[in-house]
């Protein structure tokens, strides 16, 4: 265990200390809790919690995040759409994770006329689109063989390059259909017509809302998982949910985002896919047992679920 985020900057001055990348370093894999505090948002922009997740993808390499987007059964109600088109959702967003405006240079500046202005540069070098093109690819492979590049080629010189060296690895992978859409049809095409997509891919800043948004299509942000891969087997696994200062330590957080995370940790890391598929149908049969909790209108605590999912597993 390593301390991270708010914790780790009270104990340490920093949000990811040496001895907690260290720490990262030496394991095969790391399952992360969510980061962010309210009362922390007074520091510069290097010191708070949520640095530290851009400190462990940047140093450990951590590229393409993985974000499985599903609807569980007898869940169609909940969700924010009509239960017929809920239904249809079974899709991949893979995001890039290591560059776009998130670690591009950054800055507030005093125009001469004396208004403040705030800059970030957006910007993708080919080999980081070429890397994360593969990942998507090879995930369509063994899904459905459709993938959807999402980008604003319209609009971005940074989106243009996208485009084109998706197009380039997609000679690669002549079973997988290649399509384009512009991030703003996207978000429509994720309510309107979710079940059209099978893999997406996109950068960073897009894929941030675009998985978000997708989360509210399924019922919460609760319910959903990620992995965040480096070369190889190495990944950091967590929720995409953040943190929740206001419920802290009161036994009110839906758990299951973990748990899910924790089973693809057993997938994607340490090949271990019977015990990883146990423990996504056993979250599925604690959710169609009713056990949900405050963010799906419900009443379970994180202890009740817990025990529910390891009751069913």
């Amino acid at each position: 265990e390593g301390d991270v985020g708010g914790a780790a900057y009270r104990k340490h001055g920093h949000p990811l200390p040496p001895e907690t990348l260290e720490i990262a370093r030496s394991c095969g894999a790391i399952l992360f809790g969510a980061v962010g505090d309210f009362s922390l948002d007074h520091l510069e922009r290097r010191l708070r919690p949520e640095q530290a997740v851009l400190g462990l993808r940047k140093e450990l390499g951590l590229f393409a995040n993985l974000r499985p987007v599903t609807v569980f059964e007898g869940m169609e109600d909940l969700t924010s759409l009509r239960p017929e088109v809920a239904r249809k959702i079974d899709l991949l967003i893979v995001r890039e994770l290591n560059g776009d405006v998130y670690f591009g240079d950054k800055g507030t500046r005093t125009l001469e006329d004396g208004r403040r202005q705030g800059w970030d540069m957006m910007s993708y070098a080919e080999d980081e689109v070429r890397r994360i093109a593969h990942t998507g690819f090879k995930a369509a492979m063994g899904r459905s063989k459709r993938l959807c590049s999402v980008d604003k080629a319209n609009v971005l010189e940074t989106s243009q390059l996208w485009r084109d060296v998706m197009i380039e690895v997609a000679a690669e992978y002549p079973e997988v259909e290649l399509t384009h859409m512009y991030v703003d049809n996207a978000a429509m095409q994720l309510v309107k017509n979710p079940g059209q997509f099978d893999v997406i891919v996109t950068g960073n800043l897009f894929g941030d809302i675009l998985s978000d948004q997708a989360s509210m299509c399924v019922g919460s942000i609760g319910l959903l998982a990620s992995a965040s891969l480096a070369e190889g087997s190495y990944g950091l696994y967590e929720p995409i949910h953040g943190s929740a200062p206001d419920i802290a330590g009161k036994g009110l957080a839906n758990p299951m985002a973990t748990i899910l995370s924790a089973a693809m940790m057993l997938r994607h890391s340490f090949g271990l896919e019977e015990q990883a598929a146990s423990i996504e149908a056993a979250v599925a049969k604690a959710l169609a047992q009713g056990v949900r909790g405050g963010d799906l209108g419900c009443s379970a605590g994180t202890r009740e679920i817990g025990d529910a999912v390891l009751q069913a597993l």
